[in-house]
């Protein structure tokens, strides 16, 4: 019971804006004497804290105004994609702290030298964290492929098969205490949006995560929808049936038309490995993003501004290059001729597309528009149905990070069991 109820108020404290004990205690139902004994083993703990304002004369306790406590808990996002591996910290409040990213070709690496390298990464990250007062305690890593029971069965676009990922993660954090867990990254990319998305913003729509691979999320009214497990896979979808072979074994799939070799290629561009989070991983101390304030700081990775094949490609399109604008337009086609089929069986409020498509959706959107209008039949398509990430190509480790912070919020008690009371 304490274990369900801890989670009940510290929910409601981050669900509410500078809410009393007593307004806590009389939206979850609870006593207010319990409430005040639960927010006082939260507030030991570092996970709550309260703001009290001057008494004035007035007779008995003021109120005090509860909130998360951004120097406390935090969860650890890791990205291991194919091209670069990136790590995130953020507070209890969702605000990104640490971020830091290296630049590899993991397509033809090893899976334990690759996950042993994001563990190092990781635990770089955690002690710049602990430097900065956070308590990482929680780590998500994020993958392209499929994922079940923190295991990767198959990730064609790193050629890994049942691979221990959480495993052998933990071996590179070293000494770290941290729960791991994995998740796909286009699942935890569409978390990423959702939780960073302005209040009153929709809570329902289908995420498009464009990289190397393709993949997707269906937020159904905040939740990720996971069908049997795999959902989402939409980079594997048949655009042209007997189009080209595709890395999963299929020919025709969108990947082979939308992907980012796919599109480097068609350009005539270099597809060695590197994205626009492509760094090596120098910090920097910068200002924190939303959600900081005085005294709060991220540690961000130095940015490498037009060293990637994606800012080229964007460039030649900006000039008019022909290769570059046929191969985005040839992209648009079939990503809409994807996401009209999608959009038919499952009629999503709004459909957001993210990773690179994020970077390159002035020349990409106009042409899929287009196939979203003529293909789609759930309804008269509306071209503000569409929407562009804010994120680009953070969604995935973000989402992680967050992830990793709602498990706390989720079981506070687990991580008061690990840390005890901060005294």
């Amino acid at each position: 019971m304490r274990r369900h109820n801890l989670a009940l108020v510290l929910r409601q404290v981050a669900a509410s804006e500078s809410a009393s004990r007593a307004t806590v205690a009389a939206r979850v139902g609870l006593t207010k004497a319990t409430v005040s004994s639960l927010v006082e083993e939260l507030r030991l703990a570092g996970l709550v804290i309260e703001h009290v304002p001057e008494n004035q004369g007035r007779v008995g306790r003021p109120g005090g105004a509860l909130a998360l406590n951004p120097q406390g808990a935090a969860g650890v996002g890791v990205e291991v994609n194919v091209d670069y591996t990136a790590v995130c910290v953020a507070d209890l409040t969702g605000a990104p702290r640490v971020r830091l990213t290296e630049r590899a070709d993991n397509r033809g690496r090893d899976a334990e030298e690759t996950l042993h390298s994001a563990g190092r990464l990781a635990a770089r990250a955690c002690a710049a964290a602990r430097r900065a007062g956070l308590s990482p305690v929680q780590v998500t890593l994020g993958v392209p492929g499929l994922v079940h029971d923190d295991k990767v069965l198959h990730a064609p676009n790193l050629d890994w098969r049942h691979i221990p990922a959480a495993e052998l993660l933990v071996r590179g954090l070293g000494r770290q205490r941290l729960a791991v867990s994995v998740d796909n990254e286009a699942n935890l990319a569409a978390i990423g949006e959702f939780q960073a998305r302005p209040a009153g913003a929709g809570a329902s729509f289908l995420y498009v995560s464009g990289e190397i691979g393709i993949g997707a999320g269906l937020m159904v009214d905040g939740t990720l929808f996971r069908g049997g497990g795999f959902a989402g896979e939409i980079g594997h979808v048949t655009v042209i049936p007997d189009g080209p072979e595709c890395g999963c074994g299929a020919r025709g799939c969108l990947e082979r038309y939308a992907g980012q070799d796919a599109l480097l290629e068609a350009a005539a561009l270099d597809t060695v490995s590197a994205t626009r989070l492509g760094s090596a991983p120098v910090a920097t101390a910068t200002a924190a993003r939303a959600g900081g304030g005085p005294g709060r700081h991220a540690l961000q990775d130095a940015p490498t501004e037009g060293s990637a094949p994606v800012e080229r490609l964007a460039a030649l399109a900006a000039e008019g290059d022909g290769a570059a604008v046929r191969a985005l337009a040839v992209a648009g086609r079939a990503l809409g001729v994807a996401l009209s089929g999608a959009v038919n069986l499952l009629d999503p409020p709004e459909v957001v597309i993210g990773g690179i498509y994020a970077r390159l959706a002035p020349w990409l959107v106009p042409t899929l528009q287009v196939q979203l209008h003529e293909r789609v039949t759930s309804g008269r398509w509306r071209s503000d149905r569409l929407q562009v990430s804010g994120l680009g190509t953070e969604a995935a480790v973000r989402g992680a990070a967050g992830a990793g912070v709602q498990a706390i919020l989720r079981d506070p008690s687990a991580y008061i069991d690990l840390t005890g009371p901060v005294l």
